[in-house]
């Protein structure tokens, strides 16, 4: 089988797209503010095979949670965040190996162009989510398929990182159906 060629970013030490081989991840379900229980459940993710593991921080009392799972944990840690921008700046600051956004639940492009600016002087690739339930408004009225209109989206995303001079970008949409994820993923590559 033949692969479409992509770019390749690193989290951490594993490679992500390119010629790479497909990476195992997983999340904890655990409180991050837990650092002791977070690393145990990430040992055990490891212990089964995972590569890379993504902890969320859906508050501020979290993040020194973080940091100590990032300074001690045996796989690279990929922040997850909604929301609040400020999370994303201060986990890249406490050792995430990535983050992971949605730039339209981030709020305005001030907020989004703070998250990219830190990223790039940390060196870690910025996972751009774009999702059927959270779709900016301006793609909300446009008159096209779902599916146009998350690739729309998430193409916008990447032009606007890129513009920036930040181009470590991996790419997620989602959609309630199976069939319409998968028509976004082929417009994108596309």
């Amino acid at each position: 089988m033949t692969r479409r060629q992509s770019t390749q970013v690193n989290v951490g030490t594993v490679p992500l797209g390119g010629d790479a081989n497909v990476s195992v991840q997983s999340m904890t379900n655990t409180d991050t503010a837990d650092a002791v229980t977070t690393l145990a459940q990430i040992r055990a993710l490891e212990a089964e095979g995972c590569e890379i593991v993504r902890v969320a921080i859906p508050r501020a009392d979290a993040l020194e949670g973080f940091k100590r799972i990032c300074a001690e944990s045996p796989l690279p840690v990929v922040a997850d965040i909604h929301f609040d921008h400020r999370l994303a700046i201060e986990a890249t600051h406490r050792g995430a190996a990535k983050l992971r956004i949605n730039p339209g639940n981030i709020g305005d492009m001030a907020r989004v162009d703070a998250v990219i600016d830190t990223a790039g002087a940390a060196g870690i690739p910025i996972r751009i989510g774009v999702n059927a339930g959270s779709l900016a408004r301006e793609y909300q009225d446009l008159d096209m398929h779902l599916a146009e209109k998350l690739a729309a989206s998430a193409v916008s995303f990447c032009e606007h990182f890129e513009s920036r001079g930040f181009s470590d970008i991996v790419v997620s949409a989602k959609a309630s159906s199976v069939l319409t994820t998968i028509d976004t993923y082929r417009l994108l590559a596309a």
